[in-house]
């Protein structure tokens, strides 16, 4: 264990992984926590969905998609103890009920059979206008209804806000448990919601800095299972991995390119850490930086064109820009004297960063054009933020109640919300892309 007062300022960023303690179960699934953001929410109903005869559809699709809504910071739906009527049809449906009750807009569904699945349709309504937003429906499984939940509350999401939903994404993450020798550590992936969570790799070693392929299909990350780092690519519907990178030294800090062909990383190979690039169909390895300082943390710009990374070259770790075909290199973070881990928002309108204020390490944006800096969380210990693929919230990871838990933030303040696993540590997030 690493713990902070140990730490050198010009490591930090490097160090910043190995923050990985504590015991507990290895099954427990994501347990979320909304801790703000509801007063600048949008009320909504979400009326629990009719079921067909019999049907017992072993899901509540109506509370999943409620939740997915309240996290995004943006709706505040309504409890259903407080709802006046439960309406399953269009012609149920009273919307002098929901106006009495202050609700912008309404959802109603039914679950029914279809074959041997379920055919899930829903309504969106405005309800002052009295206009249908949305009328659809969606054919599931009994096993695939969580995930067709989540798709629906990203189709509401969508027709309301203009942006794309990210309920039916993933997170990948890793986890600690135990104590010292007996100490397990798993890279694990699960819905956004913290649900259906499955071990990619359990490893009595230290697992670092996992990212997403662009096509959420593989995840690269760093594995010291043999007693020294590595860079292992592994494919998540097979299990199928493949080393990519065992130099001596350091081998750390791998991102994918937004065309998936390249991975950037951090090696000391050549005797110091400097910044790297790997054509995966090639092979062929090509060094970006040469300088005496330690760069590391490479994250690649939306397009492609540029790569930026954490650089003490300026007496302290600050973040740098440079060509993704290599070239001079320009600091870009203008505030304070800390800020690493470092990647772009999907638009590269933004950046988000750790940065150090009054010795508290804290999550910020910075506008990579003008410099400017605004602290999204308040802890004292946060690191490793992730953009959600619709850039509108930040996953990262943070310390609550005296063990490492996972929190998300709303770009705009509008939400926040812990993520724990219980008795266990977890830490390093990344947010999936898309996954279609």
């Amino acid at each position: 264990m690493i713990r902070s007062s140990r730490r050198s300022p010009i490591l930090l960023s490097i160090l910043l992984p190995l923050l990985l303690l504590g015991a507990g179960s290895a099954q427990a699934r994501l347990n979320i926590e909304v801790t703000g953001g509801v007063e600048a929410a949008q009320p909504i109903a979400v009326i629990p969905f009719g079921v067909s005869e019999g049907l017992i559809p072993g899901e509540d699709v109506a509370a999943i998609i409620s939740a997915d809504l309240a996290r995004t910071g943006r709706f505040k739906p309504l409890p259903t103890r407080d709802m006046l009527t439960m309406p399953s049809s269009h012609d149920e449906v009273d919307l002098r009920d929901w106006r009495l009750l202050g609700m912008n807009n309404l959802v109603i569904g039914r679950v029914e059979t279809e074959g041997t699945g379920y055919r899930v349709s829903f309504t969106l309504y405005d309800v002052f206008r009295g206009d249908q937003l949305v009328g659809s429906s969606l054919v599931s499984t009994r096993l695939a209804l969580r995930n067709t939940a989540h798709r629906i509350a990203d189709i509401l999401y969508e027709k309301l806000t203009g942006q794309r939903g990210v309920a039916a994404t993933r997170i990948a993450y890793v986890t600690a448990s135990g104590q010292d020798e007996s100490q397990i550590l798993t890279l694990r992936v699960a819905d956004a919601d913290g649900y259906n969570a499955q071990t990619i790799l359990s490893s009595g070693e230290p697992i670092m800095s996992p990212a997403w392929s662009v096509d959420g299909r593989r995840i690269a990350y760093v594995s010291l299972e043999n007693k020294r780092a590595a860079i292992y690519i592994q494919e998540l519907a097979s299990g199928r991995r493949e080393l990519v990178a065992s130099y001596p030294g350091i081998n750390g800090s791998p991102a994918f390119s937004p065309d998936g062909q390249r991975l950037a990383m951090t090696l000391s190979k050549d005797g110091n850490p400097e910044i790297y690039v790997l054509n995966l169909l090639s092979r062929e390895l090509t060094r970006l930086t040469d300088h005496f300082a330690i760069d590391t943390e490479p994250a690649w710009s939306p397009d492609g064109r540029s790569i930026i990374f954490t650089s003490d070259r300026g007496g302290s770790p600050q973040i740098y820009r440079m060509a993704a075909s290599g070239g001079p290199a320009v600091r870009i973070s203008m505030q304070g004297d800390y800020n690493a881990r470092a990647s772009y928002a999907p638009d590269g309108r933004s950046i988000t960063l750790v940065t150090r204020v009054g010795g508290r390490f804290r999550i910020a944006l910075i506008d990579p054009e003008r410099g400017t800096m605004r602290l999204l969380s308040n802890g004292s210990l946060d690191e490793s933020p992730s953009f959600a693929p619709n850039g509108s919230m930040v996953i990262y990871a943070t310390a609550h109640g005296g063990r490492g838990v996972l929190a998300v933030s709303s770009i705009d303040g509008g939400g926040n919300q812990r993520l724990s696993q219980d008795a266990e540590e977890v830490r390093e997030p990344t947010w999936s892309p898309f996954m279609n």
